[in-house]
């Protein structure tokens, strides 16, 4: 395992350090477990915005959608446990 350095103010150092002490860990195991809690959260979100993307561009060639109407209505009835069907999507205007 190869060795990265980073500098920290004392501040971050001290706050870093009664943190890690209250989840009853080690500042280098805290820092460890924020740096990949952080890097999960980029590749999530990467995820989601390539999946928004390509949701977008089937839109795009397709031209169709559903209604806001319905999609309001299909989510309240979910909500509400009634048995439903997913409203179907089309080309607006229809």
């Amino acid at each position: 395992m190869s060795t990265t350095t980073i500098r920290l103010s004392e501040e971050l150092k001290a706050r870093i350090a009664r943190v890690a002490k209250e989840a009853g860990t080690t500042s280098h195991n805290f820092i460890l477990e924020a740096i990949a809690e952080k890097a999960e959260q980029a590749e999530q979100r990467a995820a989601f915005h390539a999946l928004a993307d390509a949701r977008y561009a089937r839109f795009l060639e397709s031209g169709e959608s559903i209604p806001w109407e319905d999609a309001r209505d299909y989510l309240k009835d979910r909500l509400a446990g009634k048995p439903v069907k997913r409203p179907v999507a089309r080309k607006p205007g229809r």
